[in-house]
């Protein structure tokens, strides 16, 4: 059975048919992040400790670190700061050097600089996952030399130097051109973690079809592990959370092992709180003196004042639970108990009736 082994110094994630879904955790990513990018830019790494905290109380099994900032501000001083493979190499460590302090859940070294991935591998403890090497003639001649130095598992994405294809059997061929690559460098397949990428299905109506399709070969066919940018299929649609709903849980059923994803819903800020309590008010509502925000919050169905698990993940702890990943659903009532709940999965479960063996 294919397993791929990702380890901290002290904590191991299992990515693998057998195992519960892999979630690995995107937030700490700064493109399309002005203010995180910002913040970086003047060594600000709160937000960083802050996000790789609350992805792993929301259920992150690996943190995928990304060092793709743009340091604008810093190119007037040096025009040396408009060159990512200037920038992404030192800040990538600093990342990874912020992350381990605060947590010991095992990483994912990402960036299109193979500068900035190595300093990333020198500096995690343990053995992280890289992200990533395409079929492109440059980047595996670039990365998978890394691979084999490191003794590390690695993303492969399914295109090449023709660019992405629409054609899902020409994607399969890419990766399938890569796992032969690496094993040409010694890297075993149990190793690589193909994406097969995931189009957005608002453009393209077979695009769900397309992944569940090419997942299930790079199963039975290359005997790899999976993973995709979940939010991908969602691009451009509203209520996206529902579709991604429904995605994942599919996707793993075809044999998805792994996504690429953010575990967290994000709390409710200052402003929509205030929007609504004006609205609550408008309508003559008469609350309790001295309700509290979150009470408030949760009185009217808006989430939360805090970060805390998003819907994705409920979707996959239930898929995990019903493709008997979850060893007695134990994941599963963890997770729906009420806060400050002392019992769960400990105690007798359920009035249904029990199966005899």
């Amino acid at each position: 059975m294919t397993r791929t082994v990702v380890e901290s110094k002290t904590k191991t994630a299992l990515i693998g048919f057998d195992q519960p879904f892999a979630v690995i955790g995107e937030r700490i990513n700064p493109t399309g992040r002005k203010i995180l990018n910002e913040e970086l830019e003047r060594g600000d790494f709160s937000r960083v400790e802050s996000d790789a905290l609350a992805q792993v109380a929301a259920g992150a099994t690996i943190l995928d670190i990304n060092s793709g900032a743009v340091f604008s501000n810093k190119m007037a001083e040096d025009p040396r700061y408009a060159d990512n493979n200037f920038v992404e190499p030192t800040l990538m460590k600093q990342l990874v050097d912020v992350v381990q302090a605060v947590t010991d859940c095992p990483l994912c070294i990402d960036s299109s600089v193979p500068g900035a991935l190595e300093n990333g591998l020198a500096a995690a403890e343990g053995r992280p996952l890289l992200n990533s090497v395409t079929g492109e003639e440059e980047r595996l001649e670039a990365i998978l030399p890394l691979v084999k130095k490191y003794n590390v598992p690695v993303v492969a994405i399914s295109n090449d130097d023709t660019g992405i294809s629409e054609d899902p059997d020409v994607r399969f061929a890419v990766a399938k051109k890569i796992v032969e690559r690496a094993a040409d460098f010694g890297i075993p397949a149990h190793d690589i973690v193909v994406d097969p990428l995931v189009m957005p299905i608002g453009a393209m109506a077979t695009a769900g079809l397309q992944v569940f399709t090419l997942v299930r070969r790079l199963r039975e066919e290359l005997g790899v592990n999976t993973t995709c940018g979940a939010s991908n299929i969602s691009f451009g649609l509203p209520n996206r959370h529902g579709i991604n709903n429904a995605f994942l849980p599919m996707a793993m059923g075809a044999g998805m092992t792994s996504a690429i994803m953010n575990p967290v819903a994000l709390p409710i800020g200052p402003k929509k709180l205030a929007e609504k309590k004006a609205e609550v008010e408008a309508a003559g509502v008469i609350l309790p003196e001295g309700m509290d925000d979150e009470t408030f919050v949760t009185l009217f169905g808006m989430g939360s004042t805090k970060p805390r698990a998003g819907k994705e993940m409920e979707a996959i702890r239930a898929a995990n639970f019903l493709t008997n990943n979850d060893d007695g659903g134990a994941e599963w009532i963890r997770f729906n108990k009420p806060p400050g709940d002392a019992g769960g999965a400990g105690g007798r479960r359920g009035g249904g009736r029990r199966r005899r063996g």
